[in-house]
This record gives C-alpha cells, structure tokens and sequence, in this order.
C-alpha cells in the first residue's frame, strides 16, 4: 500500500475528541492505570473501537457484566426454548459475564415493568407488549446506564438498545402468500394473544396488507384473541367457526396452537381448513407429520438468543464482539417448515 492510500493514523487525541475527554484519560484507560469510572470508561471504549482502535484495547478491562434475561409464563413452548437458548449461553461465557433468568408466572405490564427495574444486573433481555409502563421502565433503566434490548416482540420509540428478533411483518405477508395458494377462495380467521404485542400485530399487518393486495378473495371474515391459552383460544376458535363454517384457512400469530387443533378436530369448519402458525415445537412437529398442521413460521431462537447477548457484549467493550456494532440492526430470519422439510427430529 502506498503512502497516499494508507489510512490514516488514529491518535489517542482523535478517541479523546470523540469521546468527550481529555487524552489523559484515555491513555489511562487504554494502558489500565485506573482511577476512571465504568461510565468514562465505557465511553473511551467505545470511540476507540468506532474509530478501528480495537487491536490497542486492554483485553482484561471487564468487571464482571451481569445480564437479566425477563422471560414471562414459562410454559409457553417458545419461552421454554428461549430459556433453554439463553442457559446454553451461559454455560458458554467467560466468567466476566453471568447471565440470569428471571422467570414471571404472568406477562402483565406491571409485572415486567416491576421486574425490570427491581433488577440489580447492569442489563437486561426482555420480552414484553407495547405499553406506556413498559416504556417508562426501560427509559428509567437507560438513565441509569442500564441497556434493555428486546426479544421476539419490539418496542418501537423505547429508549431500548436493540431489537433481537424476526421481521414480523414479513412473516405475516409470507402466510398471506402461502395460504392464498394452498386453497381455494374463502374466509380466513385469525388467532392471537392480543394485539398488544407488536410482533402479533406486526403479523396480522402483513397478512392483511398481503391479502388486501394479492388475494382479495380471502378476506379475513374475524380476529380471535385468545390470551395465548390453550383452552380460551380453543372455545373463542370454535366460536368463530360456527360463525364461520365456510372458513378456508387460520392464521395462529401467537402460540395456542393446540388449541387450533382442537377446533380443527371439532370438525365445526365445512371442510378442515388450512392452518398456518408459528414456531417449530415437538407439538408443531407432529401436528405437520399428521397433516392437522400445514405451515410453521419459525423465528430462531437460537439466533435471537445469541443477537442479544452480542449487543451488549458489543455495548460493554467485549472484544468477542466486535463483529456487531450500532445501530444494531436484526438480521435474525424466519424459517419455514412443512411435512416435507421438518427435522430428523422433534425439538425438546
């Protein structure tokens, strides 16, 4: 390389400018003399690294980070497997970073908002609808220099670090595609927690605006909220099947998806209709392999899981993830399953 074309040398004036401190205070981060608080610290950290002063960074800078992964009603089947993504995590960090599980028996605002800010880590993963108390919480937990980044669902105009999850949009324009051409013309239903949550109201956005473009001979006719529960969802379901009878496909954005096969065995519907839904669990499984289920749109777990956890590593200067930098942005992607591309085997 020439001299003309080689990049220019970063000083440690340049950090120190974009950081907002003295030089003094940077040698002294970079060359770990102390005497910096973990704000200034953070802050030095990040310029040199948004600038390509990684190679000079201290790679035994780290207090210990602790992250709070805010998981609500465990027995749903995508929480379960995110709890198990998260503690597949843990065992795998270095012992600078504990990550803990707090685990909420219901998904009401008050509560999540309760155990975000009563949490004592230095950060936090969680999955909560759209609310003004879950807003307020993360805006506190942010003054306090405290990241929150969310799973599964976003938070659109939260003071939230990051969003780790699928564009649902997207996979609610993909069921619209799909069901319009695996039946003929007739009513579509539409299951879901509640419209609360971004990532359910995200779904039903793109189906209709899929449908309303593409496939105006679908119209959705109902949309059941069914709180996620097996046994509500199934009776609201059967109710707007008798409404309904001529339906010829359901849309599950949420996660009742026994109950849906419950309606479906009823036999309310004049023929079995289409059913598409979200998630590959060993219920989904074999609702595919025995023709009751016909699509799933899983979201990646895994992916989401490890998205996250990179953000804040990347937030707090770990140099095992500097391959992510702000804004972050998910690229964590949906996968579709039918009987004929499902795994050797079932998920636990």
């Amino acid at each position: 390389m020439s001299e003309n074309n080689r990049p220019p040398r970063i000083t440690l004036a340049d950090v120190a400018q974009l950081a907002g401190v003295g030089s003094a205070t940077v040698d002294r981060v970079i060359n770990e003399r102390g005497n910096v608080s973990d704000e200034v610290r953070q802050q030095v950290l990040q310029a040199a690294r948004s600038l390509g002063l990684r190679r000079m960074l201290p790679v035994s800078h780290h207090r210990m980070v602790r992250i709070n992964v805010i998981l609500a009603r465990p027995e749903l089947p995508l929480i379960r497997r995110m709890g198990v993504e998260f503690r597949r995590l843990s065992d795998r960090m270095d012992h600078s970073v504990a990550i803990h599980r707090t685990t909420l028996e219901n998904e009401a605002p008050a509560t999540i908002a309760r155990a975000l800010l009563c949490s004592p880590c230095d950060a936090a993963i969680v999955y909560a609808q759209d609310h003004p108390q879950i807003h307020a919480a993360i805006a506190e937990l942010a003054a306090r220099g405290k990241p929150v980044v969310t799973m599964i669902s976003d938070l659109p105009g939260s003071a939230r670090l990051a969003y780790a999850g699928t564009d649902h949009a997207k996979a609610g324009r993909s069921a619209g595609y799909f069901l319009s051409r695996m039946t003929t013309p007739g009513p579509v239903v539409v299951l879901c927690n509640h419209l609360g949550f971004q990532s359910h109201a995200e779904r039903v956005r793109g189906l209709t605006a899929y449908l309303v473009a593409h496939a105006a001979e679908f119209p959705i006719v109902e949309i059941v909220e069914g709180g996620d529960d097996m046994v509500r969802s199934e009776a609201r379901l059967k109710d707007a099947l008798r409404r309904h009878p001529e339906a010829v496909a359901i849309y599950n954005v949420g996660a009742a998806n026994r109950g849906v096969v419950g309606a479906i065995r009823a036999g309310i519907a004049l023929r079995p209709p289409v059913f598409i839904g979200h998630e590959l669990t060993a219920f989904t499984y074999q609702s595919l392999r025995d023709g009751l289920m016909t699509l799933t749109i899983d979201q990646s777990p895994e992916l989401q899981a490890q998205f996250a956890i990179d953000v804040l590593l990347n937030h707090f200067a770990f140099a095992e993830a500097t391959h992510i930098a702000p804004p972050y942005a998910s690229t964590v992607p949906i996968v579709l399953y039918g009987p004929e591309n499902l795994p050797d085997k079932a998920p636990d």
